[in-house]
């Protein structure tokens, strides 16, 4: 029996050879458990179980037959040190790209609008479409130094590894800040000042941080809240940066992952750019 170790749960996968039925014949059998090693704390509870179950079985077998043993080979896939640090730096990667994005974005706007600068942006020759453009890249660069930054400190401060396509990575990461930009401008556009747009970030931020997985796992949230994550881009980008640093898959594993977080970004930035614009008119 077998199971592929499918990406965001903990899935057992089970090898048993072809010579197990005449290993049983002498009493002779060896199994092996392989375990999806990113989350090191399911993983250790996951391989305590396994191997207690074994251990009674064994006991309560040997009650009979004494030369029955079985034995156990544990092997943790991606993360063969249970290092927990793996698991938690992509989380709080995808949670500072949030807030910085959404918190920039909306302060900038909202200078702007404080100190009567997109007034004087309506009088020059510019299209809408060139000021919203004006105002969404240089966010953007600023902070693709950031995904850079952190990408860096995870690999030298907490070993994170990097096995999967670099360039995947980044262009993704990329499509995840016009996200919270997008969202940032959103908020702008329903502030008045630089101290409400920041308290009105709170009541975004924090939603998208409980469903996404990075403090509690999705499986405990009621069956409620696990539905209403699958529309949090945070939870999909954090998928698709374990998946890409920790497992090295690609597009094959990753691509609905992909298509839900594209197609939030395109409906979040669709409406926050015709927001901004209803108000540039």
């Amino acid at each position: 029996m077998s199971r592929q170790v499918e990406e965001g749960k903990l899935n057992l996968g089970v090898i048993i050879p072809s010579e197990f039925p005449r290993k049983l014949a002498t009493k002779e059998a060896k199994i092996q458990v392989f375990i999806d090693g990113v989350d090191a704390n399911a993983a250790g509870i996951a391989s305590g179980y396994i191997t207690q179950i074994i251990q009674n079985y064994n006991r309560n077998f040997g009650q009979t037959q004494l030369n029955f043993p079985i034995s156990l080979q544990v092997v943790f896939l991606y993360n063969p040190g249970l290092i927990s640090s793996w698991y938690f730096v992509p989380g709080v990667m995808g949670l500072v790209l949030t807030l910085v994005g959404t918190l920039v974005s909306s302060i900038a706007v909202v200078r702007e609008k404080d100190s009567g600068t997109l007034e004087q942006l309506l009088m020059t020759p510019a299209a809408n479409w060139e000021i919203l453009l004006s105002k969404i890249l240089p966010l953007a660069f600023l902070l693709m130094g950031d995904i850079l930054l952190a990408l860096t400190l995870g690999q030298l401060v907490f070993g994170l590894p990097l096995r999967g396509n670099f360039l995947l990575f980044f262009g993704l990461s990329i499509i995840y800040l016009l996200v919270g930009i997008s969202i940032g401008i959103m908020l702008a556009m329903f502030s008045s000042s630089q101290q409400q747009v920041v308290l009105m970030s709170f009541f975004v931020n924090m939603p998208i941080l409980q469903t996404s997985g990075v403090l509690a796992p999705i499986e405990a949230m009621p069956p409620f809240f696990q539905v209403l994550s699958l529309l949090n881009p945070l939870r999909h980008y954090i998928a698709i940066v374990r998946g890409i640093l920790l497992k090295g898959v690609g597009l094959d594993v990753l691509w609905m992952h992909i298509l839900a977080l594209l197609s939030i970004a395109v409906v979040l930035l669709t409406i926050s750019l015709s927001k901004f614009r209803n108000q540039l008119s």
